[in-house]
């Protein structure tokens, strides 16, 4: 599986509520940074988180805009909306990824950027 076929079947796992294909994504000692501040350190923490968050949460759409490749380096630029705890957010985002020699998530690091533009100089 490439790189983008991965982080595919990751964002896929999110809308699916599904974390059981998590193990074949990330390595066991992979590192988690998401754009809020939380990070979560192994593969226990990374399934932990995810399915505690989705007890309460459902991503209604994850959308990839466009992704960039160097060497082991994958960048993912995207459009996130989720209902968590009945509250609607949704927000732009890239996620700078780093892939092991075998092809497993082994640092993922999420960005964010406000979904809604202004032009404060007009457009």
């Amino acid at each position: 599986m490439n790189s983008e076929e991965t982080i595919r079947r990751y964002f896929k796992c999110w809308l699916d509520k599904n974390g059981g294909p998590l193990p074949e994504i990330f390595a066991d000692n992979a590192v988690y940074s998401e754009c809020y501040g939380p990070e979560y350190h192994g593969l226990e923490q990374i399934i932990k988180w995810f399915t505690e968050w989705n007890r309460i949460g459902s991503v209604l759409e994850w959308t990839i805009k466009q992704f960039i490749h160097q060497g082991a380096f994958s960048v993912a630029e995207w459009y996130f909306k989720c209902d968590y705890n009945g509250e609607i957010s949704e927000f732009n985002g890239v996620s700078l990824i780093e892939f092991d020699n075998n092809g497993k998530i082994v640092n993922l690091k999420e960005f964010k950027s406000d979904a809604e533009h202004y032009f404060p100089f007009g457009k």
